[in-house]
């Protein structure tokens, strides 16, 4: 079910403050910025090896990730899991009795489809399905 780790999203409060981190002093491939207006944050990608770093800032109060920043400060988000298809992945995961935030896939950032899998059901951690959009 599972292809590779596609990103780890860290919670930022500022991309700008973060981003010369990742780009200048660890020397990954900075990929651009995105406003993903439906999850309330603008996203920059950077890459290292098969994978991305998704830094992720707040664009509302009301941001999934504002509250996240609010409660835990800056930080690891969630880990970012690549499926070849979404649909197949959540039946699989519900199935086997996990908790589902997102029963059917959203659009996420660089036009993937994503859903979330409750951290109740994956020992804390946030996990996101994420199947590249083409």
């Amino acid at each position: 079910m599972l292809e590779k780790i596609n990103h780890l999203g860290i919670a930022v409060n500022s991309l700008d403050e973060a981003i010369p981190f990742y780009r200048d002093n660890l020397g990954m491939e900075f990929q651009g910025t995105e406003e993903v207006a439906e999850q309330k944050v603008k996203v920059a990608f950077l890459r290292v090896g098969e994978s991305k770093i998704e830094l992720l800032e707040p664009t509302s109060p009301e941001s999934p990730v504002a509250k996240f920043l609010e409660k835990n400060g800056p930080g690891i988000h969630h880990v970012a899991y690549e499926v070849a298809d979404i649909e197949a992945a959540i039946a699989s995961l519900e199935q086997e009795g996990a908790r589902m935030i997102d029963r059917t896939p959203r659009k996420g950032a660089h036009g993937a489809r994503i859903a979330f899998v409750h951290p109740k059901s994956s020992g804390g951690v946030l996990t996101e399905l994420c199947q590249p959009g083409h």
